[in-house]
C-alpha cells in the first residue's frame, strides 16, 4: 500500500504547480486523536499568506474528497522559511554555491556536522566546501540539511 505522503503528493503536485508554486515537502505525523499534515510550498518571489490560504483551501477539499487520512487531522500549509530545508536531490543542484548546514547519519571524515558551500551535486554525491576543505558526502548519508541565512 502506498503511504499517505506519497498519495497526497501525487494529488497536490500538479495543482500547486498550476498555481505558480512549488510543492517543497509534505510531512505526515499520525496520532491517535488528531494527526498533522504539513505542506511546504515556495515560489521564486517568496510565499505569502494568501498563497498558503489558497493551497490550504484547495488541499482541504481534495483531501476530503479522496478521504486519504483515516482519522481527524490538522492541515498546515507554510513556507519552508529563509533557512529552507533541503529534501530532494534537485534541492542540492538548485542551490549550488549557497551555504548550508548539514548533518549526516554516519561520520564522514570523522564528523557528522558541516557548514559549508555546495560546490556541486552529481551522481548522488554532494561536494561541500567547508573552510577550504571539500567533503564528498553521499546523498543517502544526509540526515538533515538547511540553507544558512546570514543577516547583514
Amino acid at each position: 500500500m502506498i503511504d499517505i505522503v506519497t498519495r497526497v503528493e501525487a494529488i497536490l503536485r500538479k495543482a500547486v504547480l498550476a498555481k505558480g508554486l512549488e510543492l517543497v515537502h509534505i510531512e505526515y505525523q499520525p496520532q491517535k486523536s488528531t494527526s498533522l499534515l504539513r505542506i511546504y510550498i515556495d515560489k521564486q518571489s517568496g510565499v505569502n499568506l494568501e498563497d498558503c490560504e489558497q493551497i490550504s483551501k484547495y488541499a482541504g477539499v481534495l483531501l476530503d474528497v479522496e478521504d486519504l487520512i483515516p482519522n481527524n487531522y490538522t492541515l498546515e500549509v507554510s513556507s519552508p522559511g529563509i533557512e529552507r530545508p533541503l529534501f530532494r536531490r534537485g534541492d542540492y543542484e538548485r542551490f549550488v554555491g549557497k551555504e548550508i548546514r548539514l548533518m549526516t547519519n554516519e561520520k564522514v571524515d570523522n564528523r557528522k556536522k558541516f557548514i559549508g558551500f555546495i560546490q556541486n551535486f552529481a551522481k548522488d554525491i554532494l561536494r561541500l566546501e567547508c573552510n577550504e576543505t571539500t567533503y564528498a558526502i553521499p546523498f543517502g548519508m544526509i540526515k538533515k540539511a538547511n540553507l544558512v541565512h546570514r543577516f547583514r
